[in-house]
Protein backbone atom coordinates (compact mmCIF):
# COMPACT_ATOMS: atom_id res chain seq x y z
CA UNK A 1 0.00 0.00 0.00
CA UNK A 2 1.19 3.54 -1.23
CA UNK A 3 1.23 5.97 1.78
CA UNK A 4 1.51 9.93 0.75
CA UNK A 5 1.27 12.92 2.63
CA UNK A 6 -1.81 14.94 1.63
CA UNK A 7 -2.38 18.65 3.46
CA UNK A 8 -5.29 20.48 2.26
CA UNK A 9 -7.62 21.41 4.52
CA UNK A 10 -10.98 23.32 3.43
CA UNK A 11 -11.79 26.24 6.11
CA UNK A 12 -15.41 27.83 4.97
CA UNK A 13 -15.93 31.48 5.14
CA UNK A 14 -18.84 32.59 7.45
CA UNK A 15 -22.03 31.42 5.17
CA UNK A 16 -26.02 32.42 6.07
CA UNK A 17 -26.79 28.75 5.76
CA UNK A 18 -25.95 25.68 7.41
CA UNK A 19 -23.12 24.56 5.94
CA UNK A 20 -20.64 23.31 8.95
CA UNK A 21 -18.00 25.57 10.22
CA UNK A 22 -14.23 24.85 10.76
CA UNK A 23 -13.18 25.38 14.43
CA UNK A 24 -9.77 23.64 15.10
CA UNK A 25 -10.14 23.39 19.20
CA UNK A 26 -11.60 21.05 21.65
CA UNK A 27 -15.54 20.07 20.40
CA UNK A 28 -14.92 21.63 16.97
CA UNK A 29 -15.06 20.56 13.66
CA UNK A 30 -12.10 19.65 10.93
CA UNK A 31 -12.91 20.18 7.28
CA UNK A 32 -11.13 18.30 4.43
CA UNK A 33 -11.65 18.87 0.93
CA UNK A 34 -11.78 15.51 -1.11
CA UNK A 35 -11.03 16.24 -5.06
CA UNK A 36 -10.18 13.05 -5.92
CA UNK A 37 -13.43 11.88 -4.30
CA UNK A 38 -14.75 7.93 -5.22
CA UNK A 39 -18.14 6.72 -3.93
CA UNK A 40 -16.07 3.85 -2.27
CA UNK A 41 -13.30 6.53 -0.62
CA UNK A 42 -13.39 6.14 3.50
CA UNK A 43 -12.05 8.77 5.42
CA UNK A 44 -11.09 8.47 9.04
CA UNK A 45 -9.73 10.78 11.82
CA UNK A 46 -8.26 9.40 14.99
CA UNK A 47 -9.08 5.91 13.95
CA UNK A 48 -12.98 6.59 13.43
CA UNK A 49 -14.93 7.02 9.93
CA UNK A 50 -15.97 10.05 9.69
CA UNK A 51 -19.48 11.67 7.21
CA UNK A 52 -18.39 12.51 3.67
CA UNK A 53 -21.06 15.38 1.87
CA UNK A 54 -21.13 16.96 -1.29
CA UNK A 55 -20.86 20.80 -1.09
CA UNK A 56 -20.98 22.35 -4.95
CA UNK A 57 -18.71 20.60 -7.46
CA UNK A 58 -16.80 18.71 -4.72
CA UNK A 59 -16.87 16.37 -1.40
CA UNK A 60 -15.99 17.13 1.91
CA UNK A 61 -14.93 14.93 4.70
CA UNK A 62 -16.19 16.54 8.43
CA UNK A 63 -14.60 14.78 11.54
CA UNK A 64 -15.92 16.10 15.08
CA UNK A 65 -12.90 16.60 17.60
CA UNK A 66 -14.25 15.48 20.74
CA UNK A 67 -13.51 17.90 24.17
CA UNK A 68 -10.99 16.14 25.99
CA UNK A 69 -8.54 16.26 23.04
CA UNK A 70 -5.55 17.40 23.16
CA UNK A 71 -3.87 20.95 21.68
CA UNK A 72 -1.25 19.24 18.82
CA UNK A 73 -1.29 17.61 15.32
CA UNK A 74 -3.35 14.98 14.16
CA UNK A 75 -4.68 13.85 10.83
CA UNK A 76 -7.14 12.68 8.29
CA UNK A 77 -6.44 9.79 6.69
CA UNK A 78 -7.93 8.68 2.91
CA UNK A 79 -8.29 5.52 1.96
CA UNK A 80 -8.92 4.83 -2.17
CA UNK A 81 -10.44 2.37 -3.28
CA UNK A 82 -7.44 1.26 -5.43
CA UNK A 83 -5.53 1.20 -2.42
CA UNK A 84 -3.81 4.26 -1.95
CA UNK A 85 -3.97 6.17 1.81
CA UNK A 86 -3.64 9.70 1.45
CA UNK A 87 -3.04 11.73 5.35
CA UNK A 88 -3.80 15.12 5.91
CA UNK A 89 -2.77 17.44 9.06
CA UNK A 90 -4.45 19.59 10.83
CA UNK A 91 -3.48 21.39 14.16
CA UNK A 92 -5.63 21.42 17.16
CA UNK A 93 -4.87 24.71 19.18
CA UNK A 94 -6.22 24.92 22.85
CA UNK A 95 -9.56 26.08 23.79
CA UNK A 96 -10.62 27.47 27.48
CA UNK A 97 -14.37 27.29 28.20
CA UNK A 98 -15.89 29.32 31.29
CA UNK A 99 -17.19 28.02 34.03
CA UNK A 100 -21.36 27.30 34.63
CA UNK A 101 -22.82 27.19 38.51
CA UNK A 102 -26.37 26.10 39.06
CA UNK A 103 -28.96 25.20 41.99
CA UNK A 104 -30.44 21.62 41.50
CA UNK A 105 -33.32 21.06 43.93
CA UNK A 106 -33.98 17.97 43.40
CA UNK A 107 -30.41 16.71 44.86
CA UNK A 108 -30.97 13.29 43.76
CA UNK A 109 -30.28 14.54 40.11
CA UNK A 110 -27.13 15.64 41.86
CA UNK A 111 -26.37 12.20 44.13
CA UNK A 112 -28.54 9.64 42.81
CA UNK A 113 -29.26 6.98 45.14
CA UNK A 114 -27.93 3.44 43.77
CA UNK A 115 -31.62 2.31 42.65
CA UNK A 116 -31.18 6.21 40.55
CA UNK A 117 -27.20 4.18 39.43
CA UNK A 118 -29.13 0.88 37.94
CA UNK A 119 -31.51 3.41 35.83
CA UNK A 120 -28.38 5.35 34.79
CA UNK A 121 -26.04 2.29 34.11
CA UNK A 122 -28.92 0.85 31.97
CA UNK A 123 -29.65 4.02 30.32
CA UNK A 124 -25.81 4.83 29.08
CA UNK A 125 -25.94 1.75 27.30
CA UNK A 126 -28.17 2.93 25.47
CA UNK A 127 -27.05 6.56 24.83
CA UNK A 128 -23.53 4.59 23.97
CA UNK A 129 -25.28 2.90 21.25
CA UNK A 130 -26.81 5.90 19.67
CA UNK A 131 -23.36 7.99 20.03
CA UNK A 132 -21.92 5.13 18.21
CA UNK A 133 -24.04 4.21 15.54
CA UNK A 134 -22.51 4.65 11.72
CA UNK A 135 -25.58 4.12 8.97
CA UNK A 136 -24.19 4.41 5.70
CA UNK A 137 -26.35 6.84 4.55
CA UNK A 138 -25.56 10.02 2.75
CA UNK A 139 -25.58 12.33 5.92
CA UNK A 140 -27.48 15.56 5.86
CA UNK A 141 -25.23 18.61 7.34
CA UNK A 142 -28.03 21.20 6.03
CA UNK A 143 -29.09 22.10 10.04
CA UNK A 144 -31.70 24.31 10.72
CA UNK A 145 -33.21 25.96 14.25
CA UNK A 146 -34.84 22.88 16.20
CA UNK A 147 -36.48 26.05 18.13
CA UNK A 148 -35.66 29.63 18.45
CA UNK A 149 -35.33 31.33 21.55
CA UNK A 150 -32.41 33.35 23.54
CA UNK A 151 -29.32 31.03 24.11
CA UNK A 152 -29.44 30.19 27.75
CA UNK A 153 -25.88 27.88 28.18
CA UNK A 154 -23.13 27.68 25.56
CA UNK A 155 -21.27 24.60 24.65
CA UNK A 156 -18.39 23.54 26.55
CA UNK A 157 -18.75 24.79 30.15
CA UNK A 158 -17.43 23.48 32.84
CA UNK A 159 -20.60 23.20 35.59
CA UNK A 160 -21.04 23.20 38.46
CA UNK A 161 -24.18 21.33 40.59
CA UNK A 162 -24.70 22.79 43.42
CA UNK A 163 -21.18 23.33 44.03
CA UNK A 164 -19.90 20.31 42.73
CA UNK A 165 -18.26 19.64 39.55
CA UNK A 166 -19.33 17.46 36.81
CA UNK A 167 -18.77 16.97 32.78
CA UNK A 168 -18.84 19.85 30.65
CA UNK A 169 -22.02 20.90 29.12
CA UNK A 170 -22.12 18.89 25.50
CA UNK A 171 -24.61 20.93 23.74
CA UNK A 172 -26.71 24.11 23.45
CA UNK A 173 -29.00 25.40 25.54
CA UNK A 174 -31.99 27.49 24.17
CA UNK A 175 -34.76 28.80 26.43
CA UNK A 176 -38.03 28.48 25.05
CA UNK A 177 -41.91 28.31 26.69
CA UNK A 178 -43.29 25.26 27.94
CA UNK A 179 -44.79 23.67 25.21
CA UNK A 180 -42.99 25.26 21.68
CA UNK A 181 -42.88 23.43 19.39
CA UNK A 182 -39.54 21.47 18.65
CA UNK A 183 -38.43 20.60 14.89
CA UNK A 184 -35.67 18.50 13.60
CA UNK A 185 -32.99 20.23 12.10
CA UNK A 186 -32.63 17.79 9.86
CA UNK A 187 -34.01 14.62 7.92
CA UNK A 188 -33.01 11.38 9.49
CA UNK A 189 -34.14 8.76 10.94
CA UNK A 190 -34.93 8.64 14.53
CA UNK A 191 -32.37 6.12 16.90
CA UNK A 192 -34.05 6.46 20.05
CA UNK A 193 -36.72 8.26 22.24
CA UNK A 194 -37.87 7.59 25.97
CA UNK A 195 -37.29 9.16 29.61
CA UNK A 196 -33.90 9.31 30.71
CA UNK A 197 -32.92 10.06 34.15
CA UNK A 198 -30.81 13.21 33.98
CA UNK A 199 -32.19 14.28 30.49
CA UNK A 200 -35.60 13.70 30.84
CA UNK A 201 -37.85 12.92 27.58
CA UNK A 202 -35.04 12.42 24.89
CA UNK A 203 -34.45 11.88 20.75
CA UNK A 204 -31.45 10.48 18.92
CA UNK A 205 -32.00 11.40 15.24
CA UNK A 206 -29.64 9.61 12.88
CA UNK A 207 -28.64 11.81 9.98
CA UNK A 208 -26.11 9.48 8.12
CA UNK A 209 -22.15 8.69 8.69
CA UNK A 210 -22.38 9.01 12.26
CA UNK A 211 -24.04 12.63 12.65
CA UNK A 212 -26.39 12.39 15.22
CA UNK A 213 -28.64 14.97 16.92
CA UNK A 214 -30.39 14.82 20.39
CA UNK A 215 -32.93 16.67 21.69
CA UNK A 216 -33.62 16.36 25.77
CA UNK A 217 -35.41 18.11 28.31
CA UNK A 218 -38.69 17.47 26.45
CA UNK A 219 -42.42 17.79 27.82
CA UNK A 220 -43.53 15.70 25.18
CA UNK A 221 -42.19 13.40 22.50
CA UNK A 222 -43.99 12.94 18.98
CA UNK A 223 -42.11 10.20 17.58
CA UNK A 224 -40.75 6.66 18.29
CA UNK A 225 -37.97 4.68 17.39
CA UNK A 226 -37.60 3.33 13.64
CA UNK A 227 -39.72 6.63 12.75
CA UNK A 228 -38.23 8.55 9.80
CA UNK A 229 -38.34 12.45 9.63
CA UNK A 230 -38.48 15.55 7.40
CA UNK A 231 -36.47 18.45 8.17
CA UNK A 232 -38.83 20.66 9.98
CA UNK A 233 -41.25 18.39 11.30
CA UNK A 234 -42.49 18.76 15.03
CA UNK A 235 -40.80 16.20 16.97
CA UNK A 236 -41.52 17.20 20.47
CA UNK A 237 -42.58 20.24 23.03
CA UNK A 238 -40.18 21.74 24.89
CA UNK A 239 -40.41 21.07 28.55
CA UNK A 240 -37.68 21.16 31.97
CA UNK A 241 -37.68 16.78 32.41
CA UNK A 242 -34.84 15.63 34.29
CA UNK A 243 -32.04 17.47 35.24
CA UNK A 244 -33.35 20.97 34.68
CA UNK A 245 -33.41 24.88 36.05
CA UNK A 246 -36.46 25.55 33.76
CA UNK A 247 -38.02 25.27 30.43
CA UNK A 248 -35.69 24.88 27.54
CA UNK A 249 -34.29 22.52 24.92
CA UNK A 250 -30.90 20.89 25.51
CA UNK A 251 -29.68 20.36 21.49
CA UNK A 252 -26.57 18.37 21.07
CA UNK A 253 -24.99 16.98 18.00
CA UNK A 254 -22.41 14.04 17.50
CA UNK A 255 -19.71 13.67 14.64
CA UNK A 256 -17.75 10.33 15.11
CA UNK A 257 -18.74 9.75 18.17
CA UNK A 258 -17.50 13.11 19.39
CA UNK A 259 -20.33 15.43 20.85
CA UNK A 260 -19.15 19.06 18.77
CA UNK A 261 -20.95 22.62 19.48
CA UNK A 262 -23.77 22.94 17.92
CA UNK A 263 -23.61 26.48 16.60
CA UNK A 264 -21.10 24.89 14.40
CA UNK A 265 -23.80 23.29 11.82
CA UNK A 266 -26.23 26.01 12.26
CA UNK A 267 -27.24 29.08 10.40
CA UNK A 268 -25.48 32.51 11.16
CA UNK A 269 -28.88 33.64 10.77
CA UNK A 270 -31.57 33.39 13.41
CA UNK A 271 -33.49 34.60 15.77
CA UNK A 272 -31.77 32.90 18.17
CA UNK A 273 -29.35 35.09 20.71
CA UNK A 274 -26.96 34.85 23.72
CA UNK A 275 -29.34 35.52 27.03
Amino acid sequence: MQRLLFIFCLIFSPVLFALPQQALVPGGIALLQLPQYKPDTKVYFRGKRVAVFAYKKSWIAMAGIGLRTRPGDYEFSVHQHNGITFNSKVHIKTKHYPEQHLIIKNKHKVNPDKADMIRIIAEAKRKKYAKHLYSDNLPTVNFIWPVHGPISSIFGLRRFFNGQERRPHNGLDIAAKEGTAVRATASGRVIDAGNFFFSGNMIFIDHGEGIISLYAHLSKINVKPGDVVKQGEIIGKVGHTGRATGPHLHFAVIANQNLIDPILMLPIKSTASVK
